[in-house]
């Protein structure tokens, strides 16, 4: 992990519902290598999106209170919030 300021970037995602947003987010995080595997933000594959840690989140394919993470990418620390 870098401590350079210059090197942090922050970022939070907003849309609207059903726009891919909690979608981008898991393919951000498994393309830096934060998760090993993409999961299905409807949870059909039983399994649920990374970022819906809640139940009824993942029951319902719907985000329902905003998650922060991280992931380091080309010398960047990047800070995400997904909505």
């Amino acid at each position: 992990m870098t401590n350079k300021l210059e090197n942090v970037r922050n970022i939070g995602i907003s849309a609207h519902i059903d726009s891919g947003k909690t979608t981008l987010t898991e393919r951000i995080l498994f393309y830096t290598k934060r998760i090993h595997a993409i999961h299905d933000v409807k949870g059909k594959d039983g399994i649920g999106a990374t970022m819906d840690s809640m139940e009824l989140e993942r029951e319902r394919g719907i985000t329902i209170a905003s998650a922060a993470t991280f992931c380091q990418w080309q010398g960047h620390e990047i800070n995400i919030i997904d909505t």
